[in-house]
């Protein structure tokens, strides 16, 4: 019998750990200074709640900001639960940890990204997701861990 450490679900599993630390830092104090968080995830995973609108937009892939207005930030080992604004229309989200993308900081220029090989239905195409931002106005498989390049973000 071949035993071997998976380091790629033992990296995943602290850096879910780091975004839980985070996200219930925030719940507790608010988002300190220029913080705010790009976090991508996966639409279809189980678990993962939003409006049959949001779902229906972004059927695979979708990108939320956490900046100027969020409310009713939940965090539990799970996943999280917060009230986004979308074009004046508050929707409550649930996303599970496990949902998680990619979840990127550009105040500080860091990221997360999270990479599974999921077999033949995983492309691989890196397409882009589109981001729907909250503001004032209006898996058997072996994943790997990498660093999010903050390139795109910066302005």
């Amino acid at each position: 019998m071949a035993r071997s450490i998976d380091y790629g679900a033992l990296m995943h599993a602290a850096m879910r750990g780091l975004i839980r630390q985070v996200l219930r830092q925030v719940e507790a104090e608010g988002l300190p200074g220029e913080h705010h968080f790009f976090i991508t995830f996966d639409t279809r995973h189980r678990g993962v709640q939003l409006a049959d609108w949001l779902a229906d937009r972004y059927p695979e892939e979708m990108t939320v900001v956490m900046q100027h207005w969020f409310d009713g930030l939940q965090v539990d080992d799970e996943g999280f639960a917060v009230t986004l604004n979308f074009g004046d229309r508050p929707e409550p989200l649930y996303i599970p940890f496990d949902a998680i993308r990619t979840f990127v900081d550009p105040s500080v220029e860091f990221g997360l990204r999270f990479e599974s090989h999921d077999g033949p239905d995983d492309d691989g195409g890196g397409d882009e997701a589109p981001v729907e931002e909250a503001s004032d106005d209006a898996t058997p498989s072996r994943p790997e861990a990498e660093v999010v390049s903050l390139d795109r973000f910066r302005r």
